[in-house]
């Protein structure tokens, strides 16, 4: 399994889009919040949010299949692999099952939605709440390539309450 270091560099070899490295960063910061807070493998969880999206760059129309052929050559833990898989189940057909998978699923589309709400408050993600995010969330028309129906799939698989889901992330990317 790579490093963290290992895989920080992995994904500035095959990323290189400027926000594209930023959503890996929040997803792997909010990962690894939730790995501590249910007891498991920081390291794990942290890298699978980090690596999630290493295919989209290069291979949008493969992802996230490209990816998880080069997870499996590389022999990365299974768990990884079928979060990465999972986090794309309309496309892979994989459904998550495991908490880690859940979790991305939940995670990966939401800190996109609220990074771009960060961007339009004068304060970004400083003194963001939870209930306003949630009020813009059910606005279709602001951030609209955000799929609210992953996120809410994800939470619901999850086993979550949005509001505290979504406040939980918010104190993670502050």
């Amino acid at each position: 399994m790579v490093s963290r270091k290992g895989a920080q560099r992995l994904l500035e070899e095959h990323v290189k889009d400027e926000y594209q490295l930023r959503h890996a960063q929040m997803v792997a910061r909010v990962m690894q919040a939730y790995a501590q807070e249910f007891g498991e493998d920081m390291d794990l969880w942290y890298i699978t949010g980090l690596l999630h999206d290493l295919d989209y760059f290069e291979y949008p129309n493969e992802h996230p299949n490209k990816s998880v052929g080069w997870f499996k050559e590389w022999d990365y833990p299974e768990e990884l692999i079928h979060a990465v898989q999972a986090h794309g189940y309309k496309l892979t057909g994989i459904e998550p099952t495991t908490k880690m998978a859940k979790t991305l699923v939940a995670v990966d589309e939401l800190c996109g939605f609220l990074y771009a709400y960060s961007l339009m408050r004068p304060t970004g993600f400083e003194g963001m709440k939870a209930s306003k995010a949630v009020k813009k969330f059910k606005d279709k028309s602001f951030a609209a390539k955000v799929s609210r129906e992953e996120v809410l799939y994800g939470v619901d698989k999850l086993g979550v309450d949005l509001t505290k889901h979504f406040d939980f992330v918010i104190q993670e990317l502050c």
